[in-house]
């Protein structure tokens, strides 16, 4: 009887070691992987500094201030104004912004929490982007007016920007640029397929701390892009942009037409294989995509279409010189004056 007490009181200490030793080896992990993470990124940033400069967005009573990253290159007005995509930071741009800046000042910069901006206390709908875009063109003593350019879902953002400050607005550029309706117009697997991305996302918020996207290759190969955005307030930031975007979309479906305001819209190749979505989808997606930028074409009496052939979704990337085609097009209706007329190419 004594001795299967005996048994009986050891077996617990034995589990305990046990789950207490399995608890140490997860700390000293989760602390060789912190470490590793943060030394990661001081290096990539180190050899792979920033180009522009951070400014100052001073909050109220109850909120802090922050600063945001915003990079000009340039000379002449109006000045061009780049948002990037969902989970993008200003390098997006790298292959278009030197050869606007040929003709015009242009200015790419990184929202709120994405790349080399602060996180800001405000909630990331595009109106609230749209203001903080507002501060930090102020601030940084960039004067309208601005020639927006959006890929995406900054797409939003533009619209957002040139209903709350029209005057400071002298034409557009859409990239692929979201529809505020295109989640009750896409094929119900491409919507079910963007929830795993989600789940993708937030698995990358999580374990980004402790260096694990690093390791198993999710950051880019670019070390540009690496320095810019493999980065915890990045992954963050790009899940809570996305848990936005049904507002997002509401707050741009809110906004009335452009009126006369020059506009481009660009579209992806319907004609070009995706990598990520199967064939029955793409064709399908494709189709309401195409529509879709149709009807952005027509929120201005003088906006035109183009197809970037052999593009995929990032057409800075795939056709740059389709990007800076159209900028400078729009730029010349801006300096040609309202009675300019708007011509399809």
């Amino acid at each position: 009887m004594t001795g299967n007490a005996t048994e009986y009181v050891s077996q617990p200490s034995w589990f305990r070691r046990i789950v207490r030793l399995l608890l140490v080896f997860v700390l000293v992990l989760a602390a060789a992987g912190f470490l590793y993470e943060n030394i990661s990124e001081a290096r990539d940033r180190r050899f792979n500094p920033m180009l522009g400069e951070r400014v100052e967005i001073r909050g109220g009573i109850d909120r802090p201030s922050f600063k945001m990253h915003i990079y000009c290159s340039g000379q002449g007005t109006p000045v061009v104004v780049l948002d990037a995509g969902l989970g993008d930071s200003y390098v997006t741009w790298q292959k278009v912004q030197p050869q606007i800046a040929k003709f015009t000042r242009v200015c790419s910069y990184d929202r709120a929490g994405m790349g080399y901006s602060d996180s800001s206390p405000q909630a990331r709908s595009s109106q609230s982007i749209a203001d903080e875009l507002q501060w930090l063109l102020l601030n940084a003593y960039i004067p309208s007016p601005y020639i927006l350019v959006g890929h995406s879902m900054g797409g939003y953002d533009v619209r957002v920007f040139a209903s709350e400050y029209r005057n400071e607005v002298a034409g557009m550029v859409l990239v692929d640029a979201a529809h505020p309706d295109q989640e009750n117009r896409f094929p119900p697997k491409l919507r079910a397929m963007e929830r795993s991305w989600q789940r993708e996302a937030e698995f990358l918020e999580y374990t980004m701390p402790f260096g694990i996207p690093r390791l198993i290759g999710f950051c880019d190969d670019d070390p540009v892009v690496r320095a810019a955005e493999c980065n915890f307030h990045t992954a963050r930031e790009t899940v809570a942009e996305m848990k936005m975007l049904p507002k997002s979309a509401a707050e741009t479906a809110a906004t009335p037409t452009l009126g006369d305001l020059p506009l481009a819209v660009l579209s992806r190749d319907p004609d070009k294989p995706s990598a990520d979505l199967p064939a029955d989808v793409a064709e399908s997606a494709n189709q309401a995509w195409e529509k879709m930028q149709e009807e952005l074409a027509h929120l201005s009496t003088r906006g035109t279409h183009t197809i970037a052939k052999n593009s995929a979704h990032y057409i800075q990337d795939d056709r740059p010189d389709v990007v800076v085609e159209a900028v400078h097009a729009v730029l010349d209706q801006a300096r040609a004056g309202p009675s300019a007329s708007a011509v399809k190419r």
